[in-house]
């Protein structure tokens, strides 16, 4: 509960200016592209530990480096620096990505000068795939269950956090959404992207 505040935290204050906008919000929570009938891998048996290094994201045209990050003195998760805005962080004091429970990777949307590695997360849709290249020389292979968009006022940490099916190795991808409120310097909403270990590359 500890993390699931403290990335709650993070999410209502994001230091800096904010130019830009992200997927819109529809009441508390909006689930984005949810189409009937499309068919998705089954889960595969989770790995064991092994830290991310890359994560590449096919559909966005993402490659991007992952650097280890704590929380910060609020108890928030530390995102990367804004000098590097092409870089993705991971709790690395949670779950690994691939292996059993949730692993947590967050990122900018934007920055000052312009659009960030996550700008366009909110128009991912289930069914695509992500790519976590990790330690150990494996690819963890997740399929996207869903998006989400989160309102900062009425946020809910264990429906954008919690586990969605005990036992499985699942991820979330996080950044920020809604509208950018310019008295507030920040955004009004989060994005969230849930999704399985559905297979493993070597």
């Amino acid at each position: 509960m500890v993390l699931l505040l403290g990335l709650w935290l993070w999410g209502r204050d994001i230091p800096g200016l904010r130019t830009g906008l992200s997927a819109p919000t529809t009441g508390d929570v909006a689930a984005v592209g949810r189409p009937l009938g499309v068919a998705r891998p089954n889960a595969v048996r989770p790995l064991a530990a092994a830290p991310p290094r890359r994560v590449e994201i096919p559909a966005l045209r993402v490659r991007a480096p992952v650097v280890g990050r704590g929380l910060d003195r609020d108890g928030a998760i530390e995102p990367p620096s804004y000098d590097t805005p092409d870089t993705v962080a991971w709790y690395d004091r949670g779950v690994t990505p691939g292996a059993a429970g949730t692993a947590l990777l967050v990122a900018h949307v934007d920055t000052e000068t312009g659009p960030a590695v996550f700008s366009r997360l909110g128009g991912m849709r289930p069914g695509q795939r992500i790519r976590v290249l990790r330690e150990d020389g494996r690819t963890a292979e997740f399929t996207v269950d869903d998006v989400r968009v989160f309102a900062r006022d009425r946020f809910d940490a264990q429906k954008a956090y919690g586990p969605r099916l005990a036992g499985r190795a699942e991820l979330r991808l996080i950044t920020c959404g809604g509208a950018f409120d310019r008295a507030e310097h920040r955004y009004t909403a989060n994005v969230v992207v849930s999704a399985y270990l559905s297979g493993v590359g070597a």
